[in-house]
């Protein structure tokens, strides 16, 4: 098969490669389902709200309810002694005991440790949304690659496409006597590139496809399906606004606020440490020599005031961690106020920037495949060289190029400003 035959056969064989890709597609809402499920993080986030709403509902129940055991137990001894259930002597024994405690004061440590729990709650609910749209962000981040790539494979392929349809033009120029061999030389030179990228591209569509599939918890490669490609529409939100909201109701911001808050509680609720306790207590006793007993039964309530005085300094320990653990909180507050704040001015202008590269990039498209256009045509009469040639060939490619990667820039920042304000713009 001479080599004309062969680029002949490739340039056939390139649709059809389009056509052979058979991989489960999925769309980008059954992703963010899917991989909302598998993410650890995000299971982690859902555990522990559940967590903090139990620690929120026993904070609350110590208000009104009191503790309550109960207890039974049987001995046997070596010898016979005076059994008080039976009235009798007996070497065996059994008690059983019901006892009830509620704690009166405890100096606000059941009020502040109902606040600590209440701002607990509130962060793990803005956890669950941070790591919500944060599983969202990369589940995104790999769908749109899927996208990217298989859009620079269709790059590819097209630049094979035009570099096989240009050597023919070469060969003939070359076999008329219109040009030297070292055109057909240098046009091959350039489809051996082209097809080199393209075996380079199909493989990165698939380890992406792969990377997709693990994401959602597919042991295969797993397709994305194809998103509009009009133009990005403007944010309908100003920059100052989303700052402002980024700061104020971000779910990291609101985070960070409730951890303060939590932090502040516990340093109250261990200076409560310091105040006398009372507690109600009773407690109902039976004693027999058989299960259930009820030989002698004794009943007992009364008060219990507990006035701390020297543990040996572990009220002071609790005190200074619980201090120090504020003053972490407080200094991360401000911080990420400030970081939020960064993140959005960052996000909304690399969206801005972007949408615009995009209007760009179109224009730069359509410019080189109209001057590759005229080059063929000036080529074919000899007007210019083949490098002139390959040059607004490789031209075209990269524009090509350049417009799919501002297009993916644009997803991703949309999906990281959306990701920083814990909701969906549009």
């Amino acid at each position: 098969m001479t080599a004309l035959v062969f680029v002949v056969a490739m340039a056939l064989q390139l649709p059809q490669a389009a056509a052979q890709d058979s991989v489960p597609q999925v769309s980008l809402a059954e992703a963010l389902q899917l991989a909302a499920q598998l993410d650890p993080d995000y299971v982690a986030a859902i555990g522990q709200i559940g967590d903090a709403r139990w620690a929120h509902r026993a904070a609350r129940l110590a208000f009104f309810t009191p503790t309550l055991s109960a207890s039974t137990s049987a001995t046997k001894f070596s010898s016979e002694f005076f059994n008080i259930g039976t009235g009798e002597l007996s070497s065996e024994i059994v008690d059983a005991q019901l006892s009830a405690g509620y704690d009166l004061f405890t100096g606000g440590t059941k009020y502040y440790e109902a606040k600590r729990a209440r701002a607990e709650l509130e962060r793990a609910s803005a956890n669950e949304i941070e790591a919500r749209f944060r599983t969202a962000l990369l589940t995104e981040t790999e769908y749109y690659d899927v996208i990217a790539q298989r859009e620079l494979t269709i790059v590819a392929r097209e630049r094979v496409r035009r570099s096989a349809e240009q050597l023919q033009i070469a060969r003939a120029r070359v076999r008329a006597g219109a040009a030297v061999r070292t055109d057909t030389l240098q046009q091959l030179l350039e489809f051996n590139r082209a097809r080199v990228e393209l075996l380079r591209q199909e493989v990165a569509l698939k380890l992406a496809r792969v990377q997709l599939g693990r994401r959602i918890g597919r042991p295969q490669e797993v397709g994305a399906l194809a998103v509009d490609s009009v133009a990005p529409p403007p944010l309908p939100i100003s920059e100052d606004a989303a700052a402002a909201e980024a700061a104020e109701s971000s779910p990291k911001a609101v985070a960070v606020r409730a951890a303060e808050r939590a932090a502040q509680a516990a340093v109250k609720s261990v200076r409560g440490r310091y105040f006398p306790t009372v507690n109600l207590f009773g407690q109902w006793t039976a004693y027999d020599d058989s299960f259930f007993p009820s030989g002698t039964e004794r009943t007992a309530y009364g008060v219990r005031v507990t006035v701390p005085i020297w543990d040996r300094g572990s009220r002071e320990l609790a005190n200074q961690v619980a201090r120090t653990n504020y003053k972490i909180a407080e200094a991360t507050r401000k911080d990420a106020a400030l970081e939020v704040r960064q993140e959005a001015v960052r996000s909304f202008q690399a969206y801005n920037t972007a949408r615009a590269a995009v209007e760009i990039e179109r224009e730069a498209v359509a410019v080189a495949r109209e001057n590759l256009r005229v080059q063929s045509e000036r080529y074919r009469t000899g007007a210019i060289t083949i490098l002139d040639l390959i040059t607004a060939q490789v031209e075209l490619s990269e524009a090509e190029v350049a417009l799919v990667q501002a297009r993916q820039i644009t997803r991703l920042a949309l999906a990281g400003l959306e990701a920083l304000l814990g909701r969906r713009l549009f």
